[in-house]
């Protein structure tokens, strides 16, 4: 089917930029587009920005960027089905992990940068993704992280079929956990080196967009459509404090209300209406 943006949404959507990560030191800005194409820029106090190196080999927009701890490799998570590592001196593509069997998201380096996690899958075709860890010198996936073969999603592991696409990732400052956000709104904690899903925690009305560990590694934030901002105790999984602007409807109890059918309470709830459950 014939596009239907015309020349003018097609030049600008070229131009689209869809990630930004900085290095370690804060010396260097990377932008990955909707080209695939990534930039890194030299920031300089004195002088304008400098582009010093384009990257290019994906072949789609660039949704996911991420640096190294040492700054020495950035990662790149493409709708192309590819994460690619990249050396950040020269530009040249070390490697390029395509294991995935859909559209990369995201991408995070563990804590001591020996390992990588990516997430993918794509909305419209069954709501379905995955959430793999690689070992970087390797370039292979973590044992845990193989499917089972005959098995299904026998263990709860997080390999194709993962439920809901994977949107977003994190890791804990331990290196022994992985937080993933998804199109259910749900957050997941796993255990990387079983790949046991420990815990599931509704979170999000729609998709979980992103996901930060606070600079002393006791607080997850994370941020989805529903334009909630919600807290977590990172250890424990359980929610301290939602940050949100007040909706129409903030606050607003409607149990038992009368004259509505379900789809409009289900509107009123979104604008910030409550309904208490009855219990028997």
């Amino acid at each position: 089917m014939a596009s239907q943006r015309g020349p003018a949404a097609d030049a600008v959507l070229q131009n689209a930029v869809f990630s930004l990560v900085w290095s370690p030191d804060g010396r260097l800005l990377a932008s990955g587009d909707f080209a695939g194409t990534i930039r890194l820029w030299e920031m300089r106090k004195t002088q304008p920005a400098t582009c010093v190196q384009t990257l290019e080999g994906h072949t789609n927009w660039v949704g996911g960027l991420a640096f190294a701890p040492s700054g020495s490799v950035l990662a790149s998570a493409s709708w192309d089905g590819t994460v690619k590592l990249w050396e950040v001196s020269s530009g040249r593509c070390l490697q390029t992990l395509s294991r995935h069997t859909d559209k990369v998201n995201c991408v995070a380096w563990s804590p001591d940068g020996t390992r990588l996690a990516s997430g993918c899958g794509s909305q419209g075709q069954g709501d379905s993704g995955e959430l793999f860890v690689w070992d970087v010198h390797s370039g292979q996936r973590h044992p845990a992280w193989q499917p089972l073969r005959g098995r299904g999603n026998a263990g709860n592991r997080a390999f194709a079929g993962h439920p809901g696409v994977v949107s977003a990732v994190v890791w804990a400052p331990s290196g022994e956990r992985l937080i993933s956000g998804d199109s259910d709104g749900r957050l997941r904690w796993w255990e990387v080196d079983s790949g046991e899903c420990m815990r599931v925690q509704e979170a999000h009305q729609g998709t979980v967009q992103a996901l930060k560990v606070n600079p002393d590694g006791s607080i997850l934030a994370s941020c989805g459509d529903d334009g909630a901002i919600t807290l977590w105790d990172l250890e424990r999984g359980e929610s301290l404090r939602t940050l949100r602007r007040d909706r129409p409807y903030e606050r607003l109890d409607i149990t038992g209300i009368r004259g509505l059918t379900e789809a409009q309470k289900a509107t009123l709830q979104a604008l910030g209406a409550v309904r208490r459950r009855r219990y028997p």
